[in-house]
């Protein structure tokens, strides 16, 4: 078995022990060590985005004191969620290892298709109304931003 894997299945494991959420756990790895671990915390800090993979490059970034993981592999225990992967991408990590499928996990109660198929246009959204208002002055801090020569790249 992978190390690696290893690590974020006991993640996953102290997660479940310590009734912090779902059985899910993640690791960071930078240059074949682990900089970062995370395993889902819901249940225990009341916040729906605290996934695995979201604690875990929180944990890697604040380690770094940056948020370009590019340089950097995730593991988890399965495959990422919509708002998981995201974040990996926004994070610019390059791979990303799973274990289980996300039909795995849909078999225990974690099923994110309806997601799927709203992201993919098959379903439209009945969960939530999207309201746009006030654009014109919403784009003002756009501009600055634009503008901005001295602001960080990202």
């Amino acid at each position: 078995m992978d190390d690696n894997m290893k690590r974020a299945i006991e993640e996953a494991f102290t997660g479940i022990e310590n009734k912090d959420g779902g059985p899910f756990g993640a690791v960071i790895v930078q240059n074949g060590k682990i900089i970062a671990t995370g395993h889902n915390c819901v249940i225990s800090s009341h916040d729906p985005t605290a996934h695995a993979e979201i604690v875990a490059i929180r944990a890697a970034t604040r380690k770094l004191e940056r948020f370009d993981l590019s340089d950097c592999t995730l593991y988890t225990t399965c495959e990422p969620c919509p708002m998981c992967y995201s974040a990996a991408h926004w994070a610019k990590i390059k791979t990303v290892v799973y274990g289980a499928t996300r039909n795995d996990a849909a078999n225990i109660g974690f099923d994110d298709n309806y997601l799927y198929e709203v992201l993919s246009g098959v379903h439209e959204n009945t969960q939530m109304t999207l309201e746009q208002k006030d654009r014109d002055a919403c784009l003002d801090p756009f501009r600055k931003y634009e503008k901005d020569v001295n602001r960080t790249p990202y």
